[in-house]
């Protein structure tokens, strides 16, 4: 096997390898384990410390605003304080992300890529270095590498080559990591962050933001340690060769939120264009981080550090292996601090390795940073250089999924669409992109029954929208996504007979809970047999009902009319429906006749 091996390697490096649309077919067909089962190539990306850190970026928002409101009419120690540093000192941030690619075989072995395979079950010899073995490149990875390039905006390189980096550690069973370091296959892209695309539609930035990308390259991913206290470590080879590519932006960041948002990004983007296998919670996508500062106000700044053009930057640290977008967002604060407070006493920072843990208020040094001498980049003599062909390029841009940019400028701007931006953006972020389908199943079904219903497919996105996310949004709140709960011919109909006034909206959610907590029987079944179609009150019922509440809290009454605390008349309104039979109170007439008694002005038309 090794003799086979090493002449069909060394007889290809007579001859460039041409990628080509043919490749594109292999890629399609995944390869049989030695067990005789095939593996899986669609895996799905998780956000799940999404939804915490959306939460916890609109809370630091109206902190933001709330200091902002306080600082206008104060002049404390404390406000001063905080704004003079952050005026002194400019904080700048570049990122590397490290991330699995879709691939049914590894980078130079065939064999197959796994993720919770039992450990050792899919390796090569070169996989384990043994001596003699060599690395085959397999094309097919190619490809999904090639549409994440094509979605960041990057320049394909019609040649590229792989070199290797040199270290020693238990993981890297030859010695040294091969990568593309002088010649990677994409240059010169970019990623564009907008204002929705901050949670809250809050950006730090007042505006889009549009950060340079360096270049991709691809690399071979490590073996895994298992970690057995208190001394035993073990290797799992699994891993070793699973092709990865390592996005390099530039250093254009100046603020922990916008970092930690363009890392979400770029993880939708791959996951859009299925270019990834898995998100961070799962060990799919790693970043690391370099972190520096410099004064502002310093009177005659020396010539600083540089990368790429860029050029006055302070001295950089690098925090490796951050996990999650918290944990991006958070150790970037406590790097900036830890430098500032260190350069304020006199001290210098130091080029270095950092390591982050959740819960932590610092960094803490790993080691100190390697540069280009200590890893001895050299070209792997081994691994013929690699042509793209243009053919290949344009067929993958042709056919390149659509982009969530794109994807909310449809929803946004669709016919009877009206989702807002922010409701647009929500739908896209939310659960692998399977609430979005499951948004466009509901809209099919209604626009399949009330085909001629202007007024209902002229508000039809935003109705949904707000069904799917608001109302069924919030029985999910604690639990995970599954649109099998309440079907979305379910969810359809149910709207639907809110709209034709069958049943009350209060009515749509009653129903809506009975089905998300498992009754198998359909809407109208349920109508039927428990008696829910709408029989609203009389007019004079709906006033006798109104005046006689509004008699019972003569207090609440004069806060409405005299303190315009308008709010207080849903009270009323509620009040109504709860003292009234399932489906005879509709909140807009009660509203109405409230507002008449009251002497209020009419509700505002939406």
């Amino acid at each position: 096997m090794l003799a086979r091996s090493a002449h069909a390697t060394f007889t290809s490096l007579s001859k460039k390898r041409h990628i080509c649309q043919s490749c594109l077919r292999r890629a399609s067909r995944a390869p049989s384990t030695s067990t005789g089962r095939t593996l899986i190539q669609s895996r799905t990306l998780q956000t799940d410390d999404d939804a915490p850190f959306r939460k916890r970026l609109k809370d630091a928002a109206k902190t933001k605003r709330k200091r902002e409101h306080a600082s206008a009419g104060s002049t404390g120690d404390q406000n001063i304080g905080v704004n003079s540093r952050a005026a002194k000192w400019e904080l700048t941030v570049g990122i590397e992300i490290h991330a699995e690619l879709n691939t049914a075989r590894k980078l130079f072995s065939s064999a197959a890529t796994s993720i919770s395979e039992t450990p050792n079950t899919h390796v090569t010899l070169f996989d384990a270095a043994l001596p003699g073995s060599q690395p085959h490149f397999q094309k097919e990875t190619l490809i999904p590498a090639l549409r994440a390039a094509l979605a960041l905006g990057c320049k394909i390189q019609p040649k590229s080559s792989f070199d290797r980096k040199h270290y020693f550690y238990q993981d890297q069973p030859a010695g040294y990591q091969i990568t593309q370091y002088y010649e990677p296959f994409a240059r010169d892209g970019h990623i564009t962050l907008w204002p929705h695309d901050f949670p809250g539609g809050v950006s730090p930035e007042d505006g889009p933001v549009t950060i340079g990308i360096k270049q991709i390259q691809m690399e071979q991913d490590t073996a895994k340690t298992v970690h057995q206290p208190p001394s035993t470590h073990l290797i799992d080879f699994n891993r070793v060769s699973h092709p990865l590519i390592e996005i390099i932006t530039l250093p254009q960041i100046h603020n922990p939120t916008t970092a930690a948002v363009c890392v979400r990004k770029i993880q939708m983007i791959l996951k859009a264009v299925n270019a990834v296998t898995a998100g961070m919670e799962m060990g799919g996508l790693r970043a690391d981080v370099n972190v520096s500062v410099r004064d502002r106000t310093a009177a005659a700044p020396g010539p600083g550090h540089s990368f790429y053009g860029i050029s006055g930057l302070g001295q950089r640290t690098e925090i490796k292996n951050l996990a999650s977008v918290k944990a991006i967002d958070d150790a970037i604060v406590a790097e900036r601090n830890r430098q500032i407070d260190l350069l304020e006493n006199g001290g210098v920072v130091e080029g270095e390795t950092r390591g982050w843990a959740l819960g932590s208020t610092t960094t803490k040094r790993l080691r100190g940073k390697e540069g280009e001498i200590d890893y001895r980049y050299m070209p792997d003599p081994d691994i013929a250089p690699v042509t793209i062909g243009p053919d290949l390029v344009q067929h993958l841009a042709n056919t390149l999924p659509t982009l969530p940019d794109d994807n909310l400028r449809h929803l946004v701007a669709q016919e009877g669409g009206l989702l807002s931006t922010k409701d647009a953006s929500t739908l896209l972020a939310l659960d692998d992109g399977d609430r979005l389908d499951y948004y466009f199943d509901v809209i099919h079904h209604l626009r399949s029954t009330f085909p001629r219903k202007r007024k209902l497919l002229a508000d039809l996105g935003k109705v949904t929208g707000n069904w799917v996310l608001m109302e069924l949004g919030g029985l999910f709140k604690n639990q995970e996504w599954s649109a099998k709960r309440v079907p979305s011919d379910q969810l359809a109909t149910i709207i639907a007979q809110v709209f034709d006034k069958q049943i009350t909206r209060h009515t749509g959610k009653l129903l809506l809970s009975k089905k998300f907590e498992g009754d198998i029987r359909p809407i109208e079944r349920i109508i039927a047999d428990e008696n829910l179609h709408l029989r609203p009150l009389s007019p004079q019922e709906y006033s006798d009902l109104a005046q006689s509440l509004l008699d019972e809290k003569p207090d609440m009454v004069k806060d409405i009319t005299e303190k315009q605390q308008f709010g207080k008349v849903k009270w009323f309104v509620g009040q109504m429906m709860a003292r009234s039979e399932e489906g005879t109170v509709e909140p807009e007439t009660a509203e109405v006749v409230l507002r008449e008694l009251l002497h209020l002005p009419p509700m505002e038309q939406k």
